[in-house]
Protein backbone atom coordinates (compact mmCIF):
# COMPACT_ATOMS: atom_id res chain seq x y z
CA UNK A 1 0.00 0.00 0.00
CA UNK A 2 1.15 3.41 -1.32
CA UNK A 3 1.44 6.26 1.36
CA UNK A 4 -0.77 7.91 -0.67
CA UNK A 5 -3.73 4.94 -0.30
CA UNK A 6 -2.90 5.15 3.36
CA UNK A 7 -3.39 8.47 4.16
CA UNK A 8 -7.39 8.05 2.20
CA UNK A 9 -8.04 5.00 4.21
CA UNK A 10 -7.17 7.22 7.23
CA UNK A 11 -9.11 10.23 6.26
CA UNK A 12 -11.91 7.94 4.99
CA UNK A 13 -12.12 6.25 8.14
CA UNK A 14 -12.30 9.23 9.98
CA UNK A 15 -14.63 11.29 8.44
CA UNK A 16 -17.10 8.82 7.29
CA UNK A 17 -18.41 8.09 10.13
CA UNK A 18 -18.80 11.71 11.00
CA UNK A 19 -20.29 12.52 7.01
CA UNK A 20 -22.47 9.53 8.25
CA UNK A 21 -23.59 10.97 11.58
CA UNK A 22 -24.17 14.27 9.87
CA UNK A 23 -26.16 13.33 7.64
CA UNK A 24 -28.22 11.41 10.36
CA UNK A 25 -28.66 14.32 12.56
CA UNK A 26 -30.06 16.37 9.50
CA UNK A 27 -32.17 13.41 8.95
CA UNK A 28 -33.45 13.62 12.29
CA UNK A 29 -34.28 17.18 12.20
CA UNK A 30 -36.19 17.07 9.46
CA UNK A 31 -38.09 14.08 10.57
CA UNK A 32 -38.87 16.46 13.52
CA UNK A 33 -40.27 19.31 11.23
CA UNK A 34 -42.65 16.86 9.46
CA UNK A 35 -43.94 15.61 12.53
CA UNK A 36 -44.78 19.06 13.98
CA UNK A 37 -46.51 19.92 10.80
CA UNK A 38 -48.08 16.76 10.64
CA UNK A 39 -49.58 17.61 14.05
CA UNK A 40 -50.48 21.11 13.81
CA UNK A 41 -53.06 20.01 10.41
CA UNK A 42 -54.46 17.85 12.47
CA UNK A 43 -55.18 19.95 15.10
CA UNK A 44 -56.85 22.39 12.38
CA UNK A 45 -58.11 19.79 10.90
CA UNK A 46 -60.04 18.79 14.54
CA UNK A 47 -60.79 22.18 15.48
CA UNK A 48 -62.64 22.89 11.70
CA UNK A 49 -64.48 20.23 12.45
CA UNK A 50 -65.63 21.00 15.89
CA UNK A 51 -66.99 24.32 14.60
CA UNK A 52 -68.60 22.88 11.57
CA UNK A 53 -70.27 20.41 14.21
CA UNK A 54 -71.30 23.74 16.42
CA UNK A 55 -72.40 25.32 13.23
CA UNK A 56 -74.92 23.17 12.37
CA UNK A 57 -76.11 22.49 15.62
CA UNK A 58 -76.22 26.84 15.89
CA UNK A 59 -78.75 26.34 12.90
CA UNK A 60 -80.66 23.59 14.35
CA UNK A 61 -80.95 25.88 17.37
CA UNK A 62 -82.41 28.71 15.57
CA UNK A 63 -85.00 26.86 13.82
CA UNK A 64 -85.89 25.22 16.74
CA UNK A 65 -86.26 29.04 18.53
CA UNK A 66 -88.32 29.85 15.43
CA UNK A 67 -90.67 26.48 15.41
CA UNK A 68 -91.13 26.64 18.99
CA UNK A 69 -92.12 30.21 19.24
CA UNK A 70 -94.74 29.44 16.03
CA UNK A 71 -96.46 26.81 18.48
CA UNK A 72 -96.67 30.06 21.40
CA UNK A 73 -97.85 32.20 18.62
CA UNK A 74 -100.54 29.33 17.48
CA UNK A 75 -101.48 29.09 21.05
CA UNK A 76 -101.64 32.43 21.75
CA UNK A 77 -103.92 32.45 18.87
CA UNK A 78 -106.38 29.74 19.98
CA UNK A 79 -106.29 31.84 23.98
CA UNK A 80 -107.57 35.00 22.22
CA UNK A 81 -110.25 33.09 20.18
CA UNK A 82 -111.49 31.80 23.96
CA UNK A 83 -110.08 27.95 23.78
CA UNK A 84 -107.93 27.73 26.60
CA UNK A 85 -104.41 25.79 25.65
CA UNK A 86 -103.36 23.82 29.12
CA UNK A 87 -100.24 23.35 27.69
CA UNK A 88 -99.31 27.10 26.56
CA UNK A 89 -96.59 27.67 29.96
CA UNK A 90 -95.22 24.83 28.76
CA UNK A 91 -94.64 26.01 25.18
CA UNK A 92 -93.58 29.26 26.60
CA UNK A 93 -90.58 26.62 28.99
CA UNK A 94 -89.57 25.30 25.66
CA UNK A 95 -89.51 28.09 23.40
CA UNK A 96 -87.43 29.65 26.33
CA UNK A 97 -85.06 26.65 26.30
CA UNK A 98 -84.53 26.73 22.68
CA UNK A 99 -82.95 30.45 23.09
CA UNK A 100 -80.72 29.11 25.61
CA UNK A 101 -79.52 26.46 23.97
CA UNK A 102 -79.25 29.19 21.21
CA UNK A 103 -77.03 30.81 23.31
CA UNK A 104 -74.89 28.24 24.67
CA UNK A 105 -73.82 27.66 21.38
CA UNK A 106 -73.41 31.01 20.14
CA UNK A 107 -71.31 31.73 23.27
CA UNK A 108 -69.14 29.13 22.11
CA UNK A 109 -68.85 30.60 18.77
CA UNK A 110 -68.62 33.58 19.38
CA UNK A 111 -65.62 32.78 22.09
CA UNK A 112 -63.45 31.58 18.83
CA UNK A 113 -64.04 34.57 16.99
CA UNK A 114 -63.62 38.21 17.83
CA UNK A 115 -65.60 41.11 19.71
CA UNK A 116 -67.53 41.93 16.51
CA UNK A 117 -68.94 38.39 16.40
CA UNK A 118 -69.46 38.50 19.59
CA UNK A 119 -71.43 41.18 19.92
CA UNK A 120 -73.39 39.89 16.59
CA UNK A 121 -74.07 36.94 18.70
CA UNK A 122 -75.53 38.84 21.81
CA UNK A 123 -77.65 40.24 19.74
CA UNK A 124 -79.34 37.77 17.97
CA UNK A 125 -79.82 35.82 21.22
CA UNK A 126 -81.26 39.15 22.59
CA UNK A 127 -83.71 39.37 19.40
CA UNK A 128 -84.85 35.52 19.65
CA UNK A 129 -85.44 35.85 23.20
CA UNK A 130 -87.34 39.05 22.48
CA UNK A 131 -89.35 37.27 19.44
CA UNK A 132 -90.31 34.21 22.14
CA UNK A 133 -92.02 36.53 24.80
CA UNK A 134 -93.56 38.67 21.99
CA UNK A 135 -94.74 35.37 20.08
CA UNK A 136 -97.86 34.89 22.02
CA UNK A 137 -99.07 38.34 21.65
CA UNK A 138 -98.33 37.74 17.97
CA UNK A 139 -100.73 36.18 15.03
CA UNK A 140 -98.58 33.37 13.32
CA UNK A 141 -99.15 35.16 10.29
CA UNK A 142 -96.96 37.92 11.75
CA UNK A 143 -94.34 35.60 12.66
CA UNK A 144 -92.13 36.28 9.91
CA UNK A 145 -91.85 39.87 10.51
CA UNK A 146 -91.04 39.36 14.10
CA UNK A 147 -88.04 37.43 12.99
CA UNK A 148 -87.15 39.81 10.33
CA UNK A 149 -84.31 41.65 12.48
CA UNK A 150 -83.00 38.46 13.79
CA UNK A 151 -83.13 36.40 10.18
CA UNK A 152 -80.96 39.22 9.29
CA UNK A 153 -78.37 39.04 11.50
CA UNK A 154 -78.87 34.96 11.43
CA UNK A 155 -78.03 35.32 7.57
CA UNK A 156 -74.51 37.15 8.75
CA UNK A 157 -73.41 35.06 11.49
CA UNK A 158 -74.19 31.88 9.18
CA UNK A 159 -72.31 33.24 6.65
CA UNK A 160 -69.46 33.82 8.68
CA UNK A 161 -69.74 30.69 10.37
CA UNK A 162 -69.34 29.12 6.31
CA UNK A 163 -66.72 31.15 5.71
CA UNK A 164 -64.67 30.34 8.91
CA UNK A 165 -64.98 26.89 8.66
CA UNK A 166 -63.88 27.07 5.58
CA UNK A 167 -60.71 28.83 6.23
Amino acid sequence: MTESEGRLRTVLTAYFPMFIATLSLVTSIYNGYLNNRFVDIIQRNLGRAEYMRTCKEIIDAYFQVKFKAGLVSASGERERAGSPNPNAATEQIEAASAVNKFAALGTYLANLRDDAIRARYTELTRALGQAVVEARRTPPAGLDKLFEGAEAIFAELNNDCVKSAKE
